[in-house]
């Protein structure tokens, strides 16, 4: 979620230097590429003035952005050590992801092969058409030096047409640099034939800042041109609800994009850039998919990167890190990521009630945000963001995702705001960003509620936080959305339903996969994970189009009765149909009411541009 671009000799900005602290020597990198063809990479460090006694190196277990462990050491092998003159060191591995040097002269090298085949915004992917490069996964670093300033070396460009994209400071040729190792891990790299699309905006001190958007992907120039014209529009409204960009490093912005059918999508904020990943087949007749993760993504260099919650400051590269405040972190910006894209004219307001319903039904019809806050589901975000387990999980009733639960608090923040004191959300985070971002002061929860209290008062603060942050009581959406002209109303109206279950066909009927969900009646009736459906109703389910067809002509209150299997044998359940507990939203227009003036010029200040 971050970054920034250089190019050969054609720069797109011109570097200033981070200050260095003495003379201190940086740790050399150097990476080449003699087997790009099978996703393998050789890299070499060099660590002048070692320090005397056992030398520690390792991998990294974490990355910025990421808040579970991915135990990136496993991808690096041919670990060996050196002094400069090539004379073998012995280096133990004591670790899975760390290894010892007990002897050593002053400068040591470290070399090793790193595999990388997964691209995405946490781990590598390398081949003869790019190296594309998540620091942690990448690098081992050197402990208790953390604050050495780095370089690193990108061998065999010429030789695969690749060019530099990154916020790395370039030095010249291709070699770049870093003033620390927080700095270097939050700096992911492209190397491959990137086209490049770059515009200025002139912030509101008057500075101007570069702006670009660099793409390796299968379109050309005016494909990636007309694109950037959009991110542009996005750039504009972002800066409109803080007031300002931030103070860009080196003075420039850089969305790294990497689009190819075989990548795994993501997006990952950076400080002067961010990394995304597009599982398409290119920008081209994707652009509205595509320009989402740009807009949340872009959020992040105010929220998430300046305005830094003190549970990730610094962030540790050990082990997971852990946070209470992603509901606001992640899930703010969830929630403006998507209304952005309506005031830039992206998407429609009826586009928009897809979107709202999806952040409301998150909190209203999921299990889950019944018994826990959001507070509670951002601190396990170490075992759900994309964290590896391989046992299951009750995600089903006691998850739901920090994103969608904090975007909707977001939504219903927002207008309850602009109803109950003339003030909107972008008020308050520009208030957060001032005392937070702008200083460079890590936020606590406690700081935010006392920024909400100095917008509003202190009692609907406080209110608001034992409620809706702390607590697990859900804001009326019905009444809220009213003010605007929007209608929440039952999905599916007085249809049967017994639950939504995954299920596939296996041993003569259908497998239930995962959990079913307490507020089912699927569960009440005692159905769960690896029961296999044999009828239902007296028919045969052997087909999962089976369970839609059960429930197509019933009512709630209705019984359908399922014949099941596991391993106690044959059972009979009589399933109760429920309502569905989804929502829908819809304009008034599309309901054939008329708008009051009122609602219009609610809407309005809420979702127009403002831009001006």
């Amino acid at each position: 979620m971050k970054k920034i671009i250089t190019l050969t000799a054609a720069a797109l900005c011109s570097f200033g230097a981070f200050a260095q602290s003495g003379n201190t020597k940086p740790i050399f990198y150097s990476m080449s590429f003699p087997n790009a063809i099978h996703h393998e990479a050789e890299v070499t460090m060099t660590i002048p003035d070692a320090p005397a006694g056992k030398l520690k190196v390792r991998m990294s277990r974490s990355s910025p952005g990421r808040y579970a462990t991915h135990e990136f050491g496993k991808n690096i092998y041919n670990v060996k050590a050196t002094d400069v003159s090539g004379k073998p060191l012995i280096i133990t591995q004591i670790e899975g992801d760390v290894y010892e040097i007990a002897e050593h002269p002053d400068a040591v090298k470290v070399s090793y092969t790193l595999f990388g085949n997964h691209a995405d915004g946490t781990y590598v992917g390398i081949d003869a058409s790019h190296a594309h490069l998540n620091m942690p996964a990448a690098f081992m670093w050197v402990l208790g030096m953390d604050k050495r300033p780095v370089k690193f070396e990108f061998n065999d460009l010429d030789k695969y047409g690749w060019k530099v994209a990154t916020q790395l400071k370039h030095e010249g040729d291709n070699v770049y640099s870093a003033p620390d190792l927080q700095y270097m891990m939050d700096s992911p790299t492209e190397l491959a034939n990137v086209k490049v699309s770059t515009w200025d905006v002139v912030n509101t001190n008057g500075k101007k800042q570069k702006m670009a958007v660099a793409v390796h992907s299968d379109d050309d120039q005016a494909t990636v041109d007309n694109f950037t014209k959009m991110v542009q529009k996005v750039v504009l409204e972002e800066k409109a609800v803080f007031g300002e960009q931030p103070d860009y490093d080196y003075g420039s912005y850089t969305f790294l994009d990497d689009v190819h059918p075989n990548n795994f999508g993501d997006g990952m904020e950076h400080r002067n850039s961010t990394c995304i990943v597009d599982r398409a087949p290119k920008i081209a007749g994707n652009e509205g998919d595509l320009l989402g993760t740009f807009s949340h993504e872009f959020f992040h260099s105010w929220n998430v990167e300046r305005i830094r919650p003190k549970s990730l400051e610094p962030f540790n590269f050990e082990h997971a890190n852990m946070s209470s405040e992603l509901w606001f972190a992640e899930g703010f910006t969830q929630y403006y990521g998507e209304m952005l894209l309506v005031r830039a004219g992206f998407n429609s307001v009826d586009d928009y009630t897809f979107t709202m319903a999806g952040l409301i039904n998150s909190v209203l019809a999921n299990p889950a945000p019944a018994k826990y806050p959001p507070t509670q589901m951002s601190r396990d975000a170490v075992f759900v963001d994309a964290g590896v387990a391989v046992d299951a999980t009750n995600y089903t009733n006691m998850f739901t995702s920090y994103y969608v639960y904090g975007g909707a608090t977001a939504l219903a923040l927002d207008l309850r705001l602009r109803s109950e004191f003339k003030l909107t959300l972008d008020d308050y985070m520009r208030q957060v960003w001032l005392a937070y971002g702008k200083t460079g002061k890590p936020y606590t929860i406690p700081d935010l509620q006392n920024t909400l209290a100095k917008l509003t008062n202190a009692k609907f603060a406080k209110s608001f936080f034992d409620d809706y942050i702390y607590g697990v009581k859900k804001n009326d959406y019905t009444e809220l959305l009213a003010k605007a002209g929007f209608i929440m109303q039952k999905a599916m109206p007085d249809k049967g339903w017994m639950g939504r279950v995954s299920a596939r066909p296996a041993n003569g009927g259908l497998l239930i996969i995962g959990s079913t969900a307490s507020n089912s009646p699927l569960y009440k009736a005692g159905l769960d994970g690896d029961d296999v459906i044999m009828k239902i109703d007296g028919k045969e389910a052997k087909e999962t189009s089976a369970l839609a067809d059960a429930v197509k002509d019933k009512k709630p209150g209705d019984k359908v009765v399922i014949n099941y299997h596991n391993r106690l044998g044959d059972h009979e359940a009589n399933v109760v149909l429920e309502e569905s507990p989804a929502y829908q939203v819809i304009t008034f227009e599309k309901a054939g009411k008329e708008l009051s003036q009122q609602q219009k010029d609610f809407r309005a200040a809420w979702l127009s541009s403002k831009v001006k």
